[in-house]
């Protein structure tokens, strides 16, 4: 039977590549999660995979050159940079004598360690459970022996079976109570809703900078540190814009490469807060060589949550690194697409705020809808959320209301209960999306 070893941070990497070796920028990202869980790199191992070992991952002579890298260099964990199944986990373990951890379980255990907030430890736990679900076989054989003592003997429920069943239980205790707290917020940011006070959220590849910039535009003391996700707790700020109008700034969790499913399904009750914005900065590491990947990773974690259709403007961080100088980039329309700056020095601030600004103007929408006398309900409605600027009462009991909205809102509205616009040439307006919503426009 496998004993798994009590403790040790001396690890061994294991970089996969399918069909090519590992690019280097994606060994650096590796070592670079490592670092942030606490380990201490004391060699690597580099794999190019033709085709997967099913019983390995990878093939069995890259397994004994990994068991004498492991006996030299004295270390007790493996953290390979790919998706273990649990078979493969628990085959590994027993040929190597070795705590195997694969990319999800190594970031699982990195945002264990940065969880601060109740909700934040809610959401870590139950992704942590749902991976250990799968993965009660893996080294843990003599939980497959039934339970003994007197009156306890004979057929009954195995220990591995109890253990399913009680993480299968405490599954649904953490569902239902990050739920309650989802409902919380929700009823927390009602009144922010009806106030009109548009959502502007960060989002972006985890180092990239964001919270360096929320500091910057909010004044706010979010930990900043040049490591892999040192912000996990999302945090909302209210900043001033140009034209005297204000936002709510909300700094969420950083994206990476092949974020685990577990993870994305368990704070998506946090990027809600993603979801109900009216506008995301997605923030760029320009200094990056692999930042087109990266926009990419972005993108493609922006679909899985349901974001993947909101308005973006890029933000082009750390420009002083490559000497550029702040400036904006326009569509064919003139709406902005991309700010190049630098939070580090600042330079560059004054013009993303103000693209911001004018972003939320060119999204307003004025339009002059009529209602009659049996849609009071709507009405109703509309007064709750604070669009009505203007109500005229016709001879024959109906209404005419002028209505002032971003064009997001007037859409979903306009969807749900088909409006009866009097005045369209007031939605003539440019649409504010970022050209190629999906498909970002990339710095050549």
């Amino acid at each position: 039977m496998f004993d798994r070893p009590s403790g040790g941070e001396r690890a061994v990497l294991v970089h996969v590549g399918m069909g090519q070796p590992p690019r280097a920028e994606t060994r650096e990202e590796f070592n670079a999660l490592a670092l942030s869980a606490g380990a201490e790199i004391s060699g690597s191992l580099t794999a190019a995979l033709r085709q997967v070992n099913p019983r390995y991952l990878i093939g069995t002579g890259k397994v004994e050159e990994l068991r004498q890298l492991l006996h030299d260099s004295c270390a007790e964990i493996v953290l390979i940079d790919h998706r273990l199944s649990p078979a493969q986990q628990r085959n590994l373990e027993q040929t190597l004598d070795r705590r195997v951890i694969d990319r999800t379980g190594l970031i699982l255990d990195i945002f264990a360690q940065r969880a601060r907030t109740h909700e934040g430890k809610l959401q870590v736990e139950l992704a942590q459970m749902e991976h250990l679900s799968t993965r009660l076989v893996r080294g843990w054989t003599h939980l497959e022996r039934q339970k003994g003592g007197i009156g306890m003997r004979g057929p009954g429920e195995s220990q591995l079976e109890s253990d399913r069943r009680l993480i299968g239980l405490r599954i649904r205790s953490l569902h239902e109570r990050l739920e309650r707290v989802s409902r919380q917020r929700r009823t927390s940011g009602q009144k922010r809703r009806k106030e009109e006070v548009p959502t502007v959220t960060l989002v972006g590849y985890t180092n990239a900078g964001k919270s360096t910039l929320f500091n910057l535009l909010t004044r706010a003391d979010v930990l900043v540190a040049n490591q892999l996700f040192a912000t996990l707790d999302p945090t909302l700020r209210r900043v001033s814009l140009p034209d005297g109008n204000s936002i709510v700034l909300a700094d969420t969790v950083g994206f990476i490469r092949d974020l685990p499913h577990e993870l994305v399904a368990a704070f998506r009750s946090t990027l809600d807060e993603t979801e109900q914005s009216r506008l995301l900065l997605h923030v760029v590491d320009c200094a990056d060589p692999a930042h087109e990947e990266r926009i990419h990773d972005v993108v493609k974690v922006l679909e899985e949550i349901g974001a993947g259709h909101l308005p973006r403007i890029q933000v082009y961080n750390k420009a002083d690194i490559l000497n550029i100088e702040p400036r904006v980039d326009r569509a064919e329309t003139g709406s902005p697409t991309r700010v190049w700056l630098s939070s580090h020095t600042g330079q560059g601030v004054d013009l993303l705020l103000g693209a911001i600004a004018e972003f939320l103007q060119v999204d307003q929408l004025q339009c002059t809808v009529g209602l009659a006398p049996a849609e009071a309900r709507l009405r109703a409605r509309l007064y709750e959320m604070g669009v009505i600027v203007a109500e005229r009462l016709r001879g024959d009991g109906s209404w005419e209301l002028d209505l002032e909205l971003d064009r997001r809102r007037f859409e979903e509205l306009n969807r749900r209960e088909p409006l009866n616009v009097l005045s369209d040439s007031l939605l003539a307006g440019p649409v504010s999306s970022e050209p190629g919503v999906g498909q970002p426009v990339i710095a050549r």
